[in-house]
């Protein structure tokens, strides 16, 4: 396929904020095309976050990409904390008036966009690595990538770099341009996929002496599972029954008859490790180059905020061309960075406060310890505290 050598709107990148931001634009009627670097069947199996905001939700639905996503989507009312030996279930619709969140992965979420765009949608381009992005700051930006062995000069009126933190858009905008704000944890988390129906209809957030754990699902009949481990691990490092084992040990209870139930244990199909860190990209804009998703931040996934920080930054976007396509104001655009700026610090101290909140730190000590059960009771007992954990997991208005 030969993209075009103008659009409107150049996106880097054809993850989840790419793609939607460009479904979104061509709803509105403003061209625009996606230069994704690797393969469509790459891209449809990256295995990512899971778990969608009600406010990401409603996004999906409006642009037409909700269909399988109602049909498949595993709503959830809530979650259980799990610390002390103790269990608290969080009543989401209760504590929100009536939000909830929805369990459907990240790959479902691409797939489906991606169909949608294939099939009615602005040019989508694989296999097309952005190599510069210049001209930002003059007005007139550039896209200079590789597509089939040849390359291209895309010119557009505005550059939307999608393209993740390592990616060229956020590298285009100059070092004394911009300010990064990081904060890296002292472990990871062990992820893993297993064909065994979720141990519980919702997910289990687990404090303990060895570390957290989160029990979550993709579908009704495959777990997905998270361990806390230390910074270097290797997957090789746990071998199926030492995770199986020490999710068990990690989320039992105290019961009259001692330890909760085993777990159901089966075929475990991946294992990968994800470092967690924190990073904010400041300011989102650079004259007509404008960053999205983690291009511009980057959350450890204990509050399950990264894609749905993405679909805020693509929505808040996509309203703001559509406001200039219309009237020919930039007011809409110019508050691009400070309005998502709002929504990313709070995912982020969001995020922290979970992290942090629930892992083990490797340095801890005893008394550390005492104060984050002590967190954990308060949201236990106290209504206020729940709902601020509650209105947070669930998601902040978009606006």
């Amino acid at each position: 396929m030969t993209g075009p050598r103008h659009t409107t709107v150049g996106i880097i990148g054809g993850g989840p904020a790419g793609l939607l931001l460009a479904r979104l634009l061509h709803r509105a009627g403003i061209d625009c095309t996606v230069l994704e670097s690797r393969d469509r069947a790459y891209v449809e199996r990256r295995q990512r976050a899971g778990i969608l905001e009600q406010g990401t939700v409603d996004v999906l639905r409006a642009c037409g990409a909700g269909e399988r996503l109602d049909r498949e989507g595993l709503v959830h009312d809530g979650i259980e904390l799990r610390y002390d030996g103790r269990a608290h279930r969080l009543d989401f619709p209760a504590l929100t008036g009536g939000r909830r969140v929805t369990v459907y992965a990240q790959t479902e979420v691409v797939k489906d966009l991606i169909a949608l765009q294939l099939a009615s949608g602005p040019p989508l381009l694989f296999g097309a690595q952005a190599l510069t992005v210049t001209g930002a700051a003059s007005g007139s930006p550039r896209i200079r990538y590789l597509h089939e062995g040849r390359e291209h000069t895309l010119t557009c009126d505005y550059v939307v770099g999608c393209d993740g933190f390592h990616g060229v858009a956020r590298n285009a905008v100059p070092a004394d341009e911009r300010r990064t704000y990081e904060r890296s944890y002292p472990y990871s988390w062990l992820g893993v996929l297993a064909e065994v129906p979720p141990s519980s209809d919702e997910l289990i957030y687990t404090h303990s002496a060895r570390g957290f754990a989160l029990f979550s699902m993709r579908t009704p009949t495959v777990s997905r599972l998270y361990l806390q481990v230390p910074n270097g691990t290797a997957p090789a490092d746990w071998p199926d029954d030492r995770i199986w084992d020490e999710l068990e040990t990690r989320s039992a209870l105290d019961t009259p008859g001692g330890a909760s139930g085993k777990l159901e244990r089966g075929p475990i199909t991946a294992k990968s490790v994800l470092p967690m860190r924190s990073s904010v990209t400041e300011p989102m804009r650079y004259g007509r180059l404008l960053l999205a998703g983690d291009a511009a931040h980057i959350v450890p996934p204990t509050g399950a905020k990264g894609l749905n920080l993405a679909v805020a930054d693509v929505t808040v976007l996509a309203r703001a061309l559509t406001h200039l396509h219309h009237t020919g104001s930039t007011d809409l655009l110019d508050a691009y960075s400070a309005t998502c700026l709002r929504r990313v610090w709070r995912a982020e101290h969001f995020s922290s406060f979970m992290t942090t909140t629930l892992h083990a730190d490797p340095d801890q000590s005893p008394f550390e310890t005492r104060l984050q059960l002590s967190q954990l009771d308060r949201i236990a007992t106290s209504p206020h505290a729940a709902a601020e954990l509650a209105e947070n997991y669930t998601g902040v208005p978009l606006v």
